[in-house]
């Protein structure tokens, strides 16, 4: 993810080729002249290693410990007006946080982990982004349409956007709000 305020300094920051031409703008004191790449904690096993090197970008890759140290730099730098790419998914809060853009890499294919031939760089793997558009279910127990009729159909009728899953995430892991109570506030 690349803030807004990357934008406003970089237009086309948010592709590949932007962030790519722009890697100095994303480099720390410890980064040695090239740009930052925060990655989620090593356990998430999101190939960030792997995706850096396969793209041939000029960044290195450091780890946060936590999702929270992820989210106390993302903070820190919106605070400090400075840029900063790092590890994000959506939906999650940080959509209803802050105003960014995701980094387009090239689309997401089984081969990219597997075959060097199949993407960009005839190298290497991982030359291609994390897959997307996964999505969100609502789930009911086989029994729960015959228990609770009305409760079925009200779930039937349940429409989320990622920023509506983003800010409930938002009241409760931000703001502290009981679930119910993000639910009903955003219900309104």
């Amino acid at each position: 993810m690349v803030p807004v305020l990357c934008r406003g300094v970089c237009p086309g920051a948010a592709g590949l080729g932007g962030v790519e031409r722009l890697c100095r703008m994303f480099a720390t004191p410890d980064s040695g002249g090239k740009g930052r790449f925060l990655g989620g904690p090593v356990d998430w096993l999101k190939g960030d290693q792997e995706r850096v090197e396969g793209l041939e970008m000029d960044f290195i890759v450091e780890n946060a410990g936590t999702a929270g140290a992820l989210w106390a730099a993302l903070e820190a730098a919106s605070a400090n007006q400075e840029p900063i790419v790092l590890f994000n998914w959506t939906p999650n809060f940080i959509e209803a946080m802050y105003d960014g853009k995701f980094i387009e890499f090239p689309t997401f294919a089984d081969e990219c982990r597997t075959d060097p031939e199949w993407g960009m760089n005839p190298e290497t793997t991982h030359d291609c982004g994390n897959p997307k558009d996964g999505y969100l279910k609502l789930g009911v127990w086989e029994g729960f349409p015959a228990k609770w009729p009305n409760a079925y159909a009200a779930v039937q009728k349940m429409n989320f956007s990622n920023l509506d899953i983003a800010q409930l995430a938002m009241y409760v892991d931000i703001d502290g709000m009981e679930p119910e109570d993000a639910a009903a506030f955003l219900a309104g």
